[in-house]
């Protein structure tokens, strides 16, 4: 096929031989099969903020650092300069996370390379060797789905164990490759020890693998695995290794206003007696 311009560069470069086909276009990126040497790849052309339905939320950013004072500064005001550095760490962040979720035993495509506003990564396949199928494509029995949903589970606690959480995850961007699930689209990836929604992004993934996955096999739309990983996180008991349950009692009652009112009072009132004492007879 004709090369897209934005890929025209890398081919110019040397880093990409051959667009073989384009693969998707989703709400944030267009993405092509392409070949490097010898290797089949995939390319991933992230679409200007303008043409993305996907918004730059401030409740994905919050948490997100920017060494560069100078940038920061660019990026709170708005400036074109700071729109196209904001942009830029937008899709850095997708980058980072890769390499840092590959790194954690996560399974997510392998990056290879960033240049541009294009990323070269891994092209996950099926057995037969073609580019792999959404999760949301397919049709499965109760016992399948309970293994992939477990394997999924894992995997978000690997991930929140490695300090992120995918923060859109949802049948749409998980592939199913020859060995099985893989997490895609994590540009959004949220920093879970610096980001006031962390809690709810962590338990509405986990509660988006339960929707789906409860289609077929219905008793896993009972589980309580988001609460429990969050609860064990917020412990300091979250391991990749842990084992889950799926089962999570709210242990923490509501405060009785009402006595501790009467503490408080009885509290003042010995206090006020014992100055009373004090002013009668003297401090010792």
């Amino acid at each position: 096929m004709k090369p897209p311009k934005r890929l025209e560069p890398l081919i110019e470069s040397g880093l990409i031989d051959e667009v073989i086909h384009s693969l998707k276009s989703g709400k944030e990126a267009a993405v092509y099969v392409v070949r490097c040497d010898s290797a089949i790849c995939c390319a991933k052309v992230y679409k200007e903020a303008e043409q993305r339905n996907f918004r730059q939320s401030v409740i994905y950013q919050e948490g997100r650092k920017v060494r560069n004072s100078r940038r920061a500064r660019a990026m709170e005001k708005g400036s074109r300069y700071g729109r196209r550095e904001q942009e830029s760490a937008w899709q850095n962040s997708e980058v980072t996370a890769l390499y840092r979720l590959a790194d954690a035993g996560v399974r997510v495509p392998q990056p290879y390379n960033f240049i541009d506003g294009v990323l070269l990564m891994e092209l996950v396949t099926d057995a037969e060797g073609n580019p792999a199928p959404r999760l949301n494509d397919l049709e499965m029995t109760a016992g399948q789905a309970k293994i992939y949903h477990a394997f999924l589970i894992e995997q978000i606690v690997r991930m929140l164990c490695a300090g992120l959480i995918h923060g859109d995850l949802s049948e749409f961007n998980v592939l199913i490759g020859s060995d099985g699930p893989v997490i895609i689209d994590l540009p959004q990836a949220v920093d879970a020890a610096g980001n006031n929604s962390a809690r709810m992004m962590l338990e509405r993934d986990v509660g988006n693998m339960a929707a789906y996955f409860g289609r077929f096999a219905p008793e896993l739309l009972t589980t309580e695995y988001g609460r429990e990983i969050w609860h064990l996180y917020k412990s300091g008991e979250l391991y990749p290794e842990t084992k889950l349950t799926g089962l999570f009692e709210d242990n923490s009652q509501p405060a009785d206003l009402r006595s501790v009112m009467r503490e408080i009072k009885a509290a003042r009132e010995e206090n006020e007696a014992r100055q009373l004492y004090l002013k009668t007879v003297g401090t010792p």
